[in-house]
């Protein structure tokens, strides 16, 4: 997609996935989750702060079911580049024992997060745990992950918008669109 527009960050490369189609797909989503969860008395969505922020907030306007949403805070990116490590900055509220947890996250990188963050929470004994991605990025998994709720699978771009950042820079957008980071770099340094 070599869609011309004017970005608001110079180190934007080109426009990858437009706000229609991440407003269709979410739909879709959320249409499938509410079938799939019918006769869930006790769903939980958990999001990943703060990158599935506007994620979670419009998926779960198309979720059909009585549900609640809780937040955990973890990291695992400097700059560009996944750490590796993932730390766990502040933890969610709910107990989730019994419960049917949707784990929200923006974008599967290297699998990192989603892998240590799932083995926490199968430790708390949910009822059942899916994971819910906006993106997913194959050919950079260092482990192997599995996600049950996919919005688009995407190339090896580095990306902002739509709540994902490089340095805090791009989540406002709301479309997604790949990073020129040879620009970014000088730019910022």
């Amino acid at each position: 997609m070599n869609e011309k527009m004017e970005f608001p960050y110079a180190f934007i490369d080109e426009l990858l996935i437009s706000q229609e189609e991440i407003e269709e797909r979410i739909r879709v989503l959320g249409e499938q989750i509410t079938e799939d969860y019918r006769d869930s008395e006790n769903l939980l969505l958990l999001g990943l702060l703060r990158g599935s922020v506007m994620f979670i907030t419009d998926l779960m306007k198309h979720i059909r079911r009585p549900m609640t949403m809780d937040f955990m805070s973890v990291s695992s990116y400097a700059g560009s580049e996944s750490s590796g490590f993932v730390r766990i900055d502040s933890d969610h509220k709910t107990n989730i024992y019994g419960w049917d947890v949707i784990l929200i996250d923006d974008i599967v990188d290297s699998g990192y997060t989603i892998h240590t963050v799932r083995k926490l929470l199968l430790e708390r004994k949910p009822k059942s745990l899916k994971v819910c991605a906006l993106l997913d990025k194959p050919e950079r998994h260092k482990l192997d992950v599995q996600i049950d709720y996919c919005g688009f699978t995407i190339e090896d771009h580095f990306v902002v918008g739509y709540g994902l950042d490089i340095d805090e820079k791009g989540r406002n957008l709301p479309y997604i669109a790949t990073v020129d980071l040879e620009k970014y770099h000088q730019l910022y340094g």
